[in-house]
């Protein structure tokens, strides 16, 4: 050490150096955007649902029968103090409703005036898909019914359709019930 260097001047030094002999830091690589939703099934075929299109997942409740509407509305549900309709959403496409009982639930929908239980053959969590990896067709993957309702697609093993529940309770045909 020189005598004439100040201590701040040492410490300027021993800055410099050390970033000079420093290993750079690694690349980082650039965050992959998340895309998350609701995987169900409905029969041989998986969906998934954008997380804010559904407001809560349940068993399949209890339920009173109405008279008057179409066969794929299963019933009425009291849920906390709200009345909840039951819709059969295999049946509203024209495909059967698995069997196990067990492993069905519905789909909670609430949105603006709608408030609406869509019951599918079974609820498979939450999915986590990147969201480059969305794939806005679904070439011949899709039953021409359920197609107006899918926003695209996500590969991993098999295809999850992206499923808008919001779209199908926008849609005339969901609203008319009555027989």
């Amino acid at each position: 050490m020189a005598q004439s260097q100040t201590a701040f001047q040492l410490l300027l030094d021993i800055d410099q150096r050390c970033r000079s002999l420093a290993a750079g830091l690694p690349l980082q690589e650039t965050r992959q955007q998340g895309w998350s939703g609701i995987g169900f099934r409905m029969g041989e075929r998986l969906y998934v649902a954008p997380m804010g299109e559904v407001g809560e997942i349940l068993h399949e409740p209890r339920f009173a029968a109405l008279p008057g509407v179409k066969p794929w509305i299963k019933g009425v549900a009291n849920l906390r103090g709200r009345l909840l309709p039951i819709m059969d959403l295999c049946a509203f496409f024209g495909q059967e409703l698995s069997a196990l009982r067990k492993q069905r639930r519905v789909l909670v929908i609430d949105h603006h005036d709608v408030f609406a239980g869509l019951l599918v053959d079974e609820v498979l969590g939450v999915q986590h898909f990147n969201e480059r990896s969305l794939m806005p067709d679904t070439p011949g993957n899709c039953d021409p019914a359920v197609a107006p309702f899918v926003q695209g697609q996500f590969l991993r093993e098999q295809a999850w359709l992206v499923f808008s529940p919001e779209k199908l309770v926008q849609s005339p045909g969901f609203m008319d019930v009555a027989l």
